[in-house]
């Protein structure tokens, strides 16, 4: 069990103020890692739950759209840390429209926050995880929208398709520098952004009837694939995304 122990380690995790990036952020730390979390607003109550686990947590609060934020982000986290170790992309935005409706506003926000984020935060963290010479994990969140293609999400759709080809394309890269690139897709999960769908009860019951394990995902279910992706027991595995689906795409 000691592959997946993660003491002494510092994660950067985005958006973890709630829902899948709060639950991530706390298997992490309950699995030995320090975190360095990254939110709008501040995250008070993942702030809590974190140091209640006896990890340290400081947080900076970053615009993830805005092109400044990737070295603001991963500076601080080695000025206060003096190392980075683990990076969870998991910071995302939806709008949600008819495709012959979506305003270029919508897209180029969404593409923003869930792609062009990744690629700059990752490659700007990757950096660090090279120059300090033994390498990390960056995970990135997908969807089942890496695969499928939803209706009314054109911008997301967009984004999460190629976040899945990205994470293999710098996994080939950056494999040489001892940092492995992989991506968790979660399926239909509990949390606030799916609220309308699952107080909608055709709706509802119509995705329950799909999902095999017949009920919603919760943010504690993505906590052990990324702990499992951000230890040793995962040193040989790069450029996968693991769907946490309750076997959606089985079905």
């Amino acid at each position: 069990m000691n592959m997946f122990d993660l003491s002494g380690k510092v994660a950067i995790v985005t958006g973890l103020s709630r829902g899948l990036g709060q639950g991530i952020a706390l298997a992490l730390a309950e699995a030995g890692a320090d975190i360095f979390g990254v939110s709008t607003k501040g995250a008070p109550q993942t702030k809590e739950k974190i140091q209640s686990l006896g990890r340290t947590y400081h947080e900076i609060c970053a615009d993830l759209s805005d092109p400044k934020s990737p070295e603001q982000i991963a500076n601080e986290c080695c000025r206060v840390f003096g190392q980075v170790d683990i990076l969870v992309n998991n910071a995302g935005a939806m709008r949600r429209a008819p495709a012959y409706e979506m305003s270029e506003e919508d897209w180029d926000y969404v593409l923003d926050v869930n792609l062009k984020n990744v690629f700059f935060l990752g490659r700007t963290v990757a950096r660090k995880m090279r120059d300090q010479g033994h390498g990390g994990k960056i995970i990135n969140l997908a969807s089942m929208l890496s695969y499928q293609g939803g209706v009314n999400v054109a911008g997301y759709t967009a984004s999460k398709g190629g976040v899945k080809t990205l994470t293999m394309l710098l996994a080939n890269e950056w494999a040489k520098d001892g940092i492995t690139v992989n991506a968790i897709a979660p399926g239909y999960m509990a949390t606030d952004m799916t609220d309308a769908i699952q107080n909608d009860p055709k709706r509802n019951a119509e995705i329950l009837a799909r999902i095999p394990k017949g009920r919603w995902g919760t943010p504690q279910d993505l906590g052990g694939a990324a702990v499992f992706l951000a230890s040793a027991a995962s040193d040989y595995i790069t450029g996968i995304t693991i769907p946490v689906d309750g076997g959606w795409l089985a079905r």
